[in-house]
């Protein structure tokens, strides 16, 4: 019994760890629930304290960025429906990149809103299979596969009730890595999709991936010549949302979420990460 016990706690831990189920331990404040609120014009955050989410709400109905995980969309359900709106209301879902942090969730939103998926075509096949097969990081986990409606190509528009947004390539951290743009209240917003180097990524000789490098050298070039008003991206933590949504709750103040010099410093900083450990590869 005892070695039978031992054998099947092992197949579970494997499991665990080949899949990256929900008991996976996560940051906490992943799953932690945050105030949705307005950040512009029709431009709402509804995800967890960093996980983000955002609403693009519409006459004709509304638009989803990131589903987050599975567990995650009661929360975004009741933050949707804590600013005034429905959720079955949401028409089309997009993700800002195919891992499982970002889109783990799409198949129950679509299963609770019928809403139309668009993805990036280079990051389709991993949301339709469930996440990249070949898993060697804890953020390639897999999940549930969810269809893509749409395959988006790179500055494809996507519009919906007079709002327009745009996808915009930024590969590295996957290979549809996407960053979303677009324009509220004469204001230019950018949620950038991640221009982060993971624990592991191989930049030198990465045989599954052998344009990894170079295509970050694009994104960073595209983010350093961005018009940018407002800076958000696919973790609350990239443009420090936690204070700037305190800072918002003063009715006299600036809307903090415009942030030019945030933007900026935060993309150097993180283009200096990747020089630094492409470098550092490099030597080896």
């Amino acid at each position: 019994m005892k070695t039978m016990l031992t054998h099947n706690a092992l197949r579970l831990l494997l499991s665990l760890m080949l899949f990256g189920t929900s008991l996976v331990a996560q940051p906490a404040a992943w799953m932690e629930p945050f105030p949705p609120h307005k950040i512009a014009g029709n431009l709402y955050y509804v995800g967890s304290k960093d996980l983000a989410s955002y609403l693009i709400a519409t006459p004709e109905g509304h638009i989803l960025i990131n589903s987050s995980f599975g567990e995650s969309v009661p929360l975004i359900r009741a933050s949707i429906e804590k600013l005034g709106f429905k959720f079955t209301d949401v028409k089309i879902l997009l993700i800002s990149h195919a891992h499982s942090d970002h889109c783990a969730g799409s198949a129950e939103v679509i299963k609770q809103t019928k809403a139309q998926y668009f993805v990036m075509e280079q990051d389709a096949d991993a949301v339709e299979s469930g996440g990249a097969k070949k898993s060697r990081l804890a953020d390639y986990t897999q999940f549930t596969p969810a269809k893509a409606d749409r395959r988006l190509k790179d500055g494809e528009e996507v519009k919906l009730g007079g709002s327009t947004l745009v996808a915009n390539l930024t590969p590295g951290h996957t290979r549809g890595c996407t960053t979303w743009t677009m324009k509220v209240d004469g204001l230019n917003a950018v949620i950038i999709g991640s221009p982060n180097v993971n624990p592991g990524y191989i930049l030198v000789g990465n045989k599954d991936y052998p344009a990894i490098a170079t295509d970050y050298e694009h994104t960073f070039r595209f983010l350093k010549a961005q018009p940018v008003d407002l800076f958000l991206g696919a973790h609350g933590g990239y443009y420090e949302m936690n204070a700037k949504h305190a800072r918002s709750i003063d009715a006299g103040a600036i809307n903090p979420f415009i942030d030019r010099e945030g933007y900026h410093r935060y993309v150097a900083d993180r283009e200096k990460a990747f020089l630094t450990e492409l470098a550092k590869q490099q030597a080896k």
